[in-house]
């Protein structure tokens, strides 16, 4: 089969490798589309917090098959499988496979497990930018609807992340919430936001056609920073307060200060991007000024089940998002648009 497999930064090779078997237990899917994340972005070129250096072990393991964004049918059950789904069933397996050993899996904190294998970044569990892959006897594995549009089912796990990101938010009728990045994530989190109905939803972005997409999926007011003074923006719709919870999806430092400055005292902010480099900030304003709630925001432990029934009942907008699709074979293309991302939002791949 043709995979894209990762030697390397910048060492991207598309070959031909041997089509995975099902062993004990396992599953083996055609993939049917794989989303480009920011990760595989960053990835690509390089960032420290995934190869190491500057104090990072490395995370990722080569060669391995990229990709984490995936969804696809049953083309192999292992024997002795026993679990729900057969061949022909659409499915999609979270991103994380667990070891269902250590402290957090065995306390229920799986998406934290110490293992961490993550589709696309370790070699036993190689990723969807191929035309099959495995799900090993210890995936979580769910069913897609097989009636879904592939441009709303590969969506499935960069919405789950974003909705968890908004449950870490404890978001309160009475908030003035401000999001900051409209990408792929960030339009994902607004459809969560407005389902807990704060009082008002502001979004941050530099480009105005994302905003625009921002403003149809639901934010109240969407504010460019780059042509517009957002703090002075947000303290006047607060009466001079700031916002009450702050939500990071850019993975520009820019913004992580941006947002210390426009949160309100006791405030809560939630960091949810993968950063290239280390960010600086002045915890004199998190403890000593205003006494800030931060939360981090990791995976999608519990969501993919709504996210999946939001999709497909329509609470959670998914139209306009993916804006270019490629084969397989024109993955450079694909990375490159990604990269760039004028005019693009998701960008996808279908082996």
């Amino acid at each position: 089969m043709k995979a894209l497999v990762v030697y390397g930064p910048g060492n991207y090779r598309l070959e031909e490798v041997p089509v995975p078997e099902a062993g004990e237990g396992e599953l083996v899917i055609r993939v049917e589309a794989c989303g480009i994340c920011a990760s595989d972005i960053k990835t690509y070129h390089g960032a420290p917090k995934i190869w190491g250096g500057e104090g990072n072990a490395p995370y990722i393991q080569t060669p391995v098959i990229a990709g984490h964004e995936f969804v696809g049918k049953v083309v192999e059950v292992g024997q002795g499988y026993d679990g729900e789904f057969q061949v022909g069933d659409r499915v999609i397996s979270e991103q994380i496979v667990p070891c269902r050993n250590c402290r957090y899996c065995l306390t229920g904190k799986y998406w934290m497990c110490q293992t961490h294998d993550i589709y696309g970044f370790r070699p036993n569990v190689h990723g969807g930018m191929a035309e099959f892959m495995k799900f090993p006897k210890d995936a979580l594995v769910y069913r897609v609807p097989a009636e879904l549009p592939l441009r709303k089912a590969v969506l499935i796990e960069p919405i789950a992340c974003a909705k968890h990101a908004v449950d870490r938010g404890r978001i309160e009728p009475d908030d003035v919430v401000v999001l900051s990045g409209a990408g792929p994530l960030g339009l994902g989190m607004i459809g969560a936001i407005r389902m807990l109905r704060p009082q008002l939803l502001v979004v941050l972005d530099l480009k105005d056609d994302r905003l625009e997409l921002a403003k149809r999926f639901g934010a109240d007011v969407v504010l460019n920073p780059g042509k517009a003074n957002a703090l002075d923006a947000v303290l006047e719709l607060t009466e001079g307060y700031g916002c009450d919870v702050y939500i990071e999806a850019t993975g520009h430092p820019a913004s992580v200060n941006q947002g210390l400055e426009m949160i309100r005292k006791l405030g809560r902010f939630v960091e949810f991007s993968v950063f290239k480099d280390p960010v600086t900030v002045d915890w004199s304003i998190i403890g000593d000024t205003k006494e800030l709630d931060i939360y981090g925001a990791h995976l999608s432990p519990d969501c993919y089940e709504p996210v999946i029934a939001g999709i497909a009942s329509g609470e959670l907008p998914t139209e306009g998002v993916v804006t270019h699709q490629y084969a397989l074979e024109q993955w450079e293309e694909a990375f490159g648009v990604m990269d760039k991302g004028d005019g693009s939002i998701k960008v996808i791949l279908v082996p």
